[in-house]
């Protein structure tokens, strides 16, 4: 069990103080916090969190026992339990950075104290001038409870979207930017959706959307994007086609392509990204220490220095093709005529879908789809 047990932070370490939204069920153990079961009522915590001194960016030094060691690991050094609305906002008053904020969702098989973690190694690498906030929903960090986790995000997304809709409507919040992994990204398009529909757009605070290594079906996540109306929020993708953890969810899915593992520079992908407005970076031939190639936005340090600088300020790659490395290569969306003019045409003209491979490899076939014509199609999962 990874520790969430306070420690002290030592001289000379960095602290990340993090806003922490929950739809989860408080564990009763004063270590882990909160469990991976179901809570029909949200939670908001005030956590502190120190990263010990001397290491590598895009490492994240798990403790080994409790309580964690801050010279070596990182530590939670303060929890505190926030009670109403009125309490999250004067947080945001003492804490907000310019009126930035970056919402991250993790992904599948995560307990916690993992997201904590991992979004305080984030925002710790990548140098962001934001305020962090993290929406972590009921995932029992078993391999066996993909559907669990899953069913579980279908659970969170009205969640999700009031956190959105309730930071948006704070006069101390300016700029938005969601970060989102894995299965965590069905989580975050579907609270967009539904803050789509029941507005006619995604609220203009939210000016970017990250999805990293996205588990989700082409076919529903071009639903998804049409759905959620227009103007839309910036939209990145990561994506690697060495990607083992979605090779594994394509199988559990019936054998359907998932968007984080395309090759967006090959065509059709490249072609319809472009006319959707949503720039694609290939992580392909990077390498990091994960063994399932399913964290490379994270273990990256160009990467998690790319989203510091770059994405989170919202400042556009700008050539149709970014060589961002040797082995890193962004593939540049709407870049022809405009990202606006193409995203708000998406709103009314027919969205083409790309269609998943059964043999070798990605085929597509167009397939016309729009809000107008099946507004009522039956919700997908990941």
């Amino acid at each position: 069990m990874k520790p969430v047990a306070l420690s002290t932070a030592i001289p000379h370490s960095s602290t990340v103080d993090m806003l922490v939204a929950t739809s989860r069920a408080p564990s009763g153990d004063p270590n882990t916090l909160f469990s991976g079961e179901r809570s029909p009522r949200p939670y908001l915590t005030d956590v502190a969190i120190s990263i010990p001194p001397n290491r590598k960016p895009g490492t994240l030094q798990w403790p080994k026992k409790l309580p964690p060691d801050p010279k070596t690991e990182f530590a939670v050094t303060r929890v505190h339990e926030l009670h109403s609305i009125a309490e999250g906002r004067a947080w945001f008053s003492q804490h907000t950075v310019d009126g930035k904020v970056l919402v991250f969702v993790h992904g599948f098989n995560n307990k916690y104290e993992d997201s904590v973690f991992r979004l305080a190694q984030i925002v710790h690498d990548s140098g962001a001038q934001v305020t962090p906030m993290l929406f972590t929903w009921p995932s029992r960090a078993r391999l066996l409870d993909y559907n669990y986790d899953k069913e579980s995000t279908n659970y969170s997304r009205t969640a999700l979207e009031t956190a959105l809709r309730t930071l948006s409507s704070d006069p101390e919040v300016k700029d938005i930017t969601i970060m989102a992994h894995s299965m965590g990204t069905w989580l975050a398009m579907e609270a967009l959706r539904q803050m789509g529909i029941r507005d006619g757009r995604v609220n203009p605070k939210i000016h970017n959307v990250i999805l990293a290594s996205p588990d989700i079906d082409i076919d529903v996540f071009a639903k998804q994007f049409v759905e959620m109306g227009a103007p839309r929020p910036k939209f990145t993708i990561f994506v690697s086609q060495d990607d083992r953890a979605l090779a594994v969810s394509r199988l559990i899915s019936g054998d359907v392509y998932r968007l984080g593992a395309i090759n967006p520079a090959e065509e059709p992908y490249r072609t319809k990204l472009e006319r959707a407005g949503i720039t694609a970076i290939d992580l392909t031939k990077v390498k990091t220490g994960d063994s399932l190639n399913h964290g490379k936005f994270a273990e990256s340090p160009e990467i998690v220095k790319l989203i510091g600088t770059r994405l989170v300020a919202g400042q556009p790659l700008t050539d149709s093709d970014v060589r961002l490395s040797d082995d890193i290569t962004a593939v540049i969306a709407g870049t022809v005529k405009g990202v606006g003019t193409v995203a708000a045409k998406t709103v009314t003209a027919p969205v083409t879908a790309i269609e998943n491979a059964k043999t070798t490899g990605p085929k597509a076939t167009d397939i016309e789809d729009t809000l107008k014509s099946d507004p009522q199609q039956r919700e997908l999962t990941n």
